[in-house]
């Protein structure tokens, strides 16, 4: 029998250095500073039928009403392991290699909302940016959702209340004409703030305001159709004094800096933090690898900090949508390379000097970026991406090793230090 204080001494020896064994953060994770913070996107727009909701297999099928190989809308399938019974939900006419019946979870379950969070927690992860859909918001064409979302929103808010973890919203505008979005951005920023729900404990503030991220600025864009003049209106609203005030990031155009018009350039300047969106962003090294572009970073970084701009690049671990876009198996994906992708970003981060980003994304299968637990054993009645047959926590452990890197000031070596 180990005594008490062995013991301890033997878990603080195994924690340092490493998240490799998933050890629990010591501490909670500031929530009144978000420079330094590494947060990933968190989607929680999975739904099932016998979840209470009424939406069907939402996210996971194309047809809400039923999930079959012809209608299966994701790239993976989650490694359901660790979910309790009361989280999974029996996919009809999918099983594994072994023959056992595959299941899937539900957003709106708060078990497991709080499980992804512990997660968080365990891998030495920060928090999420919760990304709530303006096409969703009351008065807009999915409105009907819009009561689930704000379900999943106050499971995530009382998840990092006992994780310890942080959150901290994106409005995305994808979809909506811009002429409709300043009232619908606005009357959702007064009614969540007026609920309370920023006033958790765990909502990320920064300069003593909440923070609030704002996603669809691109000029060139069809399902983003923003305007300067839209961009203007709502930078003029958040950036008033009063109790709707936020510190406002905009996310979108990764080339921002190559716009040619001058209103735009202002834009992006007013900013309090810019995220450029560089999912399916590549080029390929001479072996024909495709590699994430980051060879304009560092004058990304340069521009904002001049401006008094928080730069918080986007990272991804790789990308497909074959199931999605109904395409054959391939054809879309840019390859993960056993991780590779994903650390040669945050090395490249590192050497920019700076500890804040967003990774995208850490539950999103539809588009194969998540960096949750992933099965590589996944349904054999349809294709399916998986981490090539690495651990299902492997991505867990990459973003939490490099978190604890960069929160440290310690660089993020060219190569990734851990193994499977």
């Amino acid at each position: 029998m180990i005594r008490p204080s062995s013991r301890l001494l033997l878990l603080v020896g195994v924690c340092i250095g490493s998240f490799a064994l998933h050890c629990p953060a010591q501490s909670p994770v500031d929530a009144s500073r978000l420079r330094g913070k590494i947060l990933s996107g968190y989607q929680g727009w999975f739904r099932t039928p016998e979840d209470g909701q009424n939406n069907g297999w939402l996210h996971w099928s194309r047809d809400r009403k039923s999930i079959t190989p012809e209608t299966v809308s994701v790239e993976m399938w989650p490694d359901m392991t660790d979910y309790s019974q009361e989280e999974k939900y029996a996919a009809p006419g999918f099983t594994h290699p072994d023959g056992s019946q595959a299941h899937l979870f539900s957003s709106a379950n708060a078990r497991t909302v709080l499980r992804h969070f512990e997660w968080m927690r365990d891998y030495g992860l920060d928090g999420v940016w919760f990304q709530h859909f303006v096409v969703d918001f009351p008065q807009a064409p999915g409105r009907a959702l819009h009561p689930s979302r704000m379900q999943v929103m106050r499971h995530v808010s009382k998840a990092a209340q006992q994780t310890g973890r942080v959150w901290a919203l994106t409005f995305d505008m994808t979809g909506m004409h811009p002429s409709k979005v300043y009232d619908l951005v606005v009357s959702e920023w007064k009614n969540i703030v007026d609920e309370g729900l920023i006033k958790d404990g765990r909502y990320l503030h920064q300069d003593g305001k909440p923070v609030l991220m704002l996603f669809g600025f691109y000029s060139r864009s069809p399902v983003n159709a923003m305007t300067p003049e839209v961009a203007s209106q709502l930078l003029d609203f958040f950036k008033t004094p009063g109790p709707y005030q936020a510190f406002l990031g905009g996310a979108g155009e990764w080339y921002w800096r190559k716009n040619e018009n001058p209103e735009w350039q202002k834009i992006f300047r007013r900013f309090d933090a810019w995220s450029p969106w560089n999912p399916g962003n590549y080029g390929k090294n001479e072996a024909g690898e495709k590699k994430a572009a980051t060879h304009y970073w560092k004058e990304d970084k340069k521009a904002c900090d001049e401006n008094g701009v928080l730069w918080i690049p986007t990272l991804y671990p790789g990308f497909g949508w074959d199931n999605l876009k109904k395409k054959h198996p391939g054809d879309t994906g840019i390859p993960r390379r056993g991780g590779n992708f994903l650390w040669e970003q945050l090395h490249a981060l590192s050497e920019t000097g700076t500890d804040s980003a967003m990774i995208a994304m850490f539950d999103e299968v539809d588009e194969g970026t998540a960096i949750f637990k992933v099965t590589s054993q996944p349904p054999v009645q349809a294709s399916f991406a998986t981490y090539e047959g690495l651990p299902s926590d492997w991505y867990l452990r990459l973003v939490g090793e490099a978190t604890q890197l960069l929160r440290n000031k310690q660089p993020v070596p060219a190569t990734i230090p851990l193994k499977p």
